[in-house]
């Protein structure tokens, strides 16, 4: 018996709470179509950190982590591979799959919340069409 797997479902939850004043449950499920089989371990880590990011309450992360952009955004932290850029006429750039990389992570979520891509100190970020790759170049000149 063979089989191709064609879709992957992911779900995480989380209760809250206490006896005294109630629990509330969360729970998200994701739904992906898989292109490559191959690929399935990075979507599946993908949606994932998609997911814990769904379930981390926005306030207390706002409480606990009193940063700003630049601080939490860590790229540095983050393993690069240089690309030579051969096919592209804006030349070499850099490229991560550190997927289990916290700060991988949370750049991943900062680039989906604005549309693939970000300009951050000198560098211009993308998000790749799997959704857990990333790239970067230098900017010439003028990045925020």
């Amino acid at each position: 018996m063979s089989f191709k797997i064609k879709k992957l479902v992911v779900g995480k939850g989380r209760t809250r709470g206490n006896e005294k004043e109630g629990w509330t449950k969360t729970f998200y499920q994701m739904e992906i179509d898989i292109e490559d089989e191959s690929s399935i371990e990075i979507a599946k880590a993908s949606v994932e950190g998609l997911i814990d990011g769904w379930l981390t309450p926005s306030e207390l992360t706002a409480q606990t982590q009193p940063q700003t952009q630049s601080e939490i955004l860590n790229p540095e932290a983050i393993k690069w591979q240089s690309q030579p850029g051969l096919n592209n006429p804006k030349g070499p750039f850099a490229k991560s799959e550190d997927f289990n990389n916290p700060n991988h992570k949370s750049l991943v979520k900062k680039l989906a919340a604005n549309k693939g891509f970000l300009r951050h100190k000198g560098f211009q970020y993308w998000l790749y069409k799997n959704g857990s790759t990333i790239g970067r170049r230098t900017l010439k000149s003028g990045g925020s």
